[in-house]
């Protein structure tokens, strides 16, 4: 498992509705882009929270657009006119992330459009998994593109590692959270969910996805002596969660009851 990495030639627009002001950008490849940027909001967790959750998205069967890796030169800020987005270019410079941009897509409306059982138990157990504060009716993070739905926007998943102490026993949270989640009044089939979806996510697919966590990002400001150490703890906190996943699939159900 490899992502293909990109260099930014241009950047286009400001995307203003995300709070770390992501930028679509066009790549050496021609591509248009969604560029997370390194030097936003919370750093390069928020860059390995979008890569590990997306790509295990990915496993599970979801769409979720092509995640790159993106090269940014600093000296793209010498034309860029705002000053804010010429602090933020030259505070990003090197490896960062991006999404595969999907023009003509619309946001996903939870009052006009309906998600089918399956699918909807699906998405809401992903995000219970990956602890994914961010998929509510507020800000639900989905795209209907080609009729379909698509998934976005995890950088506030995982966020057990902005603070690493006692992480293990952390990876039991039921994640209340969940009582928030835009679809999970359609999830009515989360118990039957649950058995594909802990076959889907077996231990060599999690420990491929975490490999991907480039070294630069496991170096800055990490409690580990190691980046090996660093990438391991990702993988362990995972598979913890995984094992002990009757905890947050019996929150979920528990919370969907009280709001159905």
């Amino acid at each position: 498992m490899n992502l293909r990495t990109v260099v930014v030639t241009r950047y286009v627009t400001p995307l203003r509705e995300g709070g770390s002001l992501p930028a679509i950008v066009e790549a050496d490849d021609d591509g248009m882009y969604v560029l997370k940027f390194r030097g936003a909001g919370q750093g390069v967790k928020a860059l390995i929270a979008e890569l590990i959750a997306g790509e295990i998205a990915r496993a599970l069967g979801f769409l979720v657009p092509e995640i790159v890796f993106v090269e940014l030169d600093t000296d793209l800020a010498r034309t860029e006119p705002d000053p804010e987005i010429q602090d933020l270019i030259r505070a990003s410079g090197g490896l960062n992330l991006a999404l595969d941009y999907l023009p003509g897509s619309i946001t996903f409306d939870p009052v006009i459009e309906k998600c089918e059982a399956d699918l909807a138990s699906a998405i809401v157990w992903f995000d219970a998994f990956v602890t994914n504060i961010d998929r509510t009716p507020r800000n639900a993070n989905m795209l209907i593109w080609h009729k379909k739905l698509w998934l976005i926007d995890h950088g506030a998943a995982l966020y057990f590692h902005h603070t690493w102490k006692n992480y293990l026993d952390r990876s039991h949270d039921p994640f209340s959270a969940i009582k928030d989640h835009v679809l999970l009044h359609f999830a009515s089939n989360l118990q039957a969910i649950d058995s594909k979806m802990t076959q889907l996510l077996a231990p060599d697919v999690i420990d491929r996805i975490v490999k991907l966590i480039p070294d630069a990002w496991l170096v800055e400001n990490s409690p580990f002596s190691e980046t090996g150490e660093h990438r391991d703890a990702y993988f362990n906190y995972l598979l913890n969660r995984l094992k002990s996943s009757h905890t947050f699939l019996e929150e979920a159900i528990r919370a969907r009851s009280l709001h159905v």
